[in-house]
């Protein structure tokens, strides 16, 4: 092997004699060109091995320059290996790497957390909310070591045995499971499938002690005992989520002082269930008096509930009630909650059952949103729907989404509220033109109008005087019928029409 690229002479005997064509430069050649730099290189790199011990320090034996360039080209590819370049992000600190992962996108931290140890430790002190899924890594403390600036934890996938081996999983809006083909016909998830309270009580005990500055938990089963426990490590939580709590365990809220946000899932049918009722909504009410904001799912309850929430609760702006399982009348308590301003209700199968007379409903006076989701509205339950228009009277906001049986009658209650600014509908496919434009006719001061999915809401319909009422709002989104919307954007397409010569080619 020569150390530069030559080129080859042609015959003699041919009469025009041409050059061939230089090769090009290979790797050995490149690392061979400068003789001096390279033994000044290999000697450095001999004496680092032999300073180390290593047995690829051996210099090369002499021999042929043929042997000698090979041997040397292996020694320095062998070095090259070893010896590579160092980390440059090992120059920088933790507080400046940190810095810079924090501005990196949350998609890519764990593949950042892959490439060496210290960017491992170092994504664990980036994680501040986790849910965690195998009560094992807390039990160890892996937990702990792994994730040292948790300020969110979610426990609750945790606490169930579900089998992960399964590729069945049912999700609900508040806990999702993996189950198999013999799950139980009472549910999801049996009694069984629920870790002991007192193992849940220790676990939530040692993640308190580890993260003091927990601002957001989740759990499920724990006991009075439990939440004591966290409300003495975490003196800042402001969010608490409790599932499958019983009215007893909710003495433990009494320990929070700065609880803000409180959800509060009691019933969840095919999954789990627990009784909360008036004693346990007494019981927070008393115990937690700066709430902002309270969810309940699946609780029960009456007037006297809610009338002690409204009583000590006095900072309350937002309630949301979901799937309600309360006794007739307690929409006349609302009127007790006095800096009430958004209401919310949520896949309830009913409003109120008996409501009581008008003189007993009182008025919320400080309510700016009624919003009513997947509720049932049917002409069944138009004393209860009445009710709860007359309590918020005063409201500025009314978003009617996905409600099934809302009827022009039912839907004309709304007229009661005669401040509205903004009505949102969506998903209302008994509502007409009629029915909508006796409503907000009616509302002076309405200056904000979106109608979407509303199918039996056609624009051929739409009166004179509606069409000057739009002319004048602030904001207008009107997509009522999204079949015909789909049909006018077609149309010039000729795609339906393509379809039917061939169907019809086909037929003959």
């Amino acid at each position: 092997m020569s150390d530069s690229a030559e080129t080859n002479p042609s015959p003699p005997n041919h009469p025009n004699p041409k050059r061939a064509r230089a090769r090009p430069l290979s790797l050995p050649d490149v690392f061979f060109k400068d003789q001096e730099a390279l033994k000044h290189a290999i000697l450095q790199m001999q004496l680092h091995h032999q300073h180390h011990q290593s047995p690829i320090a051996t210099s090369p034996s002499p021999s042929s320059p043929t042997t000698s360039c090979s041997s040397s080209s292996l020694d320095l590819t062998a070095l090259s290996l070893e010896h590579a370049a160092p980390d440059p992000t090992s120059l920088l600190s933790d507080t400046l790497l940190l810095r810079i992962f924090s501005k990196l996108p949350v998609s890519q931290y764990h593949s950042n957390s892959l490439v060496c140890k210290r960017w491992l430790f170092l994504h664990g002190r980036l994680v501040q909310s986790l849910k965690l899924l195998d009560w094992g890594f807390l039990d160890s403390g892996r937990l702990f070591r792994r994730f040292a600036n948790v300020s969110e934890a979610d426990i609750v996938r945790a606490c169930i045995r579900s089998r992960r081996n399964s590729g069945i999983l049912v999700t609900h809006k508040a806990v999702s499971v993996h189950v198999d083909s013999n799950f139980s016909g009472n549910g999801f998830i049996g009694e069984t499938d629920f870790l002991p309270t007192r193992v849940i009580d220790q676990g939530l005990k040692s993640l308190a002690e580890s993260y003091p500055n927990l601002r957001r938990l989740v759990a499920i089963g724990a006991s009075e005992d439990g939440l004591l426990s966290v409300a003495k490590e975490c003196q800042i939580l402001q969010e608490l989520e409790l599932h499958c709590c019983g009215d007893l365990s909710l003495r433990g809220i009494s320990g929070f002082t700065n609880l803000q946000i409180v959800k509060l899932v009691g019933w969840v049918d095919g999954f789990y269930g627990s009784v909360v009722s008036d004693i346990g909504l007494t019981i927070l009410a008393q115990g937690c008096r700066r709430l902002v904001r309270l969810e309940l799912c699946g609780c029960e309850g009456s007037y006297d509930g809610i009338k002690a929430i409204g009583q000590c609760c006095q900072m309350l702006e937002e309630m949301i009630l979901r799937d309600h399982r309360m006794d007739a009348g307690w929409l006349a308590a609302l009127s007790y909650c006095g800096n009430l301003k958004t209401l919310r209700l949520q896949s309830c199968r009913s409003i109120d059952s008996s409501p009581g007379p008008d003189e007993h409903l009182g008025l919320c006076k400080t309510l700016e949103g009624l919003h009513l989701q997947r509720c049932q509205m049917r002409p069944r339950d138009q004393h209860g729907v009445r009710a709860l228009f007359l309590v918020c009277r005063e409201v500025r906001e009314i978003v009617l989404q996905d409600c099934w049986g809302l009827e022009n009658e039912v839907f004309g209650f709304a007229g009661i509220c005669r401040g509205v600014k903004l009505l949102s509908l969506e998903g209302c496919s008994l509502l007409t033109v009629e029915g909508l434009e006796l409503v907000i006719l009616s509302w002076k001061e309405l200056q904000r109008l979106r109608v979407v999915s509303c199918n039996k809401i056609k624009d051929s319909e739409v009166t004179p005087a509606l069409a000057a009422l739009f002319s004048v709002l602030k904001e207008l989104k009107w997509r009522p019928d999204c079949r015909s919307l789909l049909q006018s954007s077609l149309a010039e397409t000729g795609l339906g029409k393509k379809g039917g010569r061939f169907f019809k080619t086909f037929k003959s």
